[in-house]
Formats: C-alpha cells, structure tokens, sequence
C-alpha cells in the first residue's frame, strides 16, 4: 500500500470535511479537486476563499491564482502584485477551476515539502 503524501492528506481531510481540517466552500473544494493540477498542489482553504500552493509549509509561495465563492457563482483572481487581478467572475466552481489550471505556469506542481521558496534542488 502506497503512503498518503501530505498534501493528499490535506485534501483527503477537507474534502471529508474532518473536523481538524480547513473548512471550504464544498462545492468549490471537489471541483477544484477534480482537476489533476490543482489537485497535486497544497489547499488552502480561508476566509471564503481557496488558495493553491506550491509548497506546504509556511511561508506559503502565494504566487498562483485562487478561487473566491460558492456553488453559485466564483471569482478568480490573479496573486498580488499582477496588475490585473479578476481573472474571471460569475463563473461556477467547475468554471473557476478550469481557469484556475489555465493561468498556472508550466513548471508549477507538485507541491513539495516545506517553506518557500524552494530548495535549490527543486529550482534546477
């Protein structure tokens, strides 16, 4: 049998919604879990919002787009610092997600163990 990494874990426990884990909008969380990309990086599930990281310990790479909303309607917005911050609105969850993969960069996932930024073996 093949050992959860931790960020399976992570999402394992918030998709169950298991009372240690972070609480998110339900249909937001398992359309995003639905895609393979977002899927392998870490959750981040927070103040309506769920963010996507590269890595899975603080301090967080916040470089990546995220998703605010629920099962009616979402908002993606670009990370800060990018001029152009509401990537797309009124979208649903399965919308935002699908946008959500389409703006990450191409080296981005999986997430690795750790703080960012990332050891140098992970930059080469």
């Amino acid at each position: 049998m093949v050992e959860e990494s931790f960020v399976e874990k992570t999402w394992r426990g918030i998709l169950e919604r298991h009372p240690t884990a972070r609480q998110g909008e339900p249909a937001v969380i398992e359309a995003a879990y639905a895609e393979p990309r977002l899927r392998a990086l870490f959750p981040f599930p927070s103040h309506g919002a769920l963010s996507f990281h590269r890595n899975t310990q603080f301090p967080w790479s916040n470089d990546l787009p995220f998703i605010v909303g629920d099962a009616q309607s979402c908002i993606v917005y670009a990370p800060l610092g990018v001029p152009q911050r509401v990537l797309g609105e009124s979208l649903t969850p399965h919308e935002a997600a699908a946008l959500v993969v389409a703006r990450l960069p191409p080296d981005c996932g999986p997430a690795f163990d750790g703080p960012w930024p990332p050891p140098e073996s992970c930059t080469d």
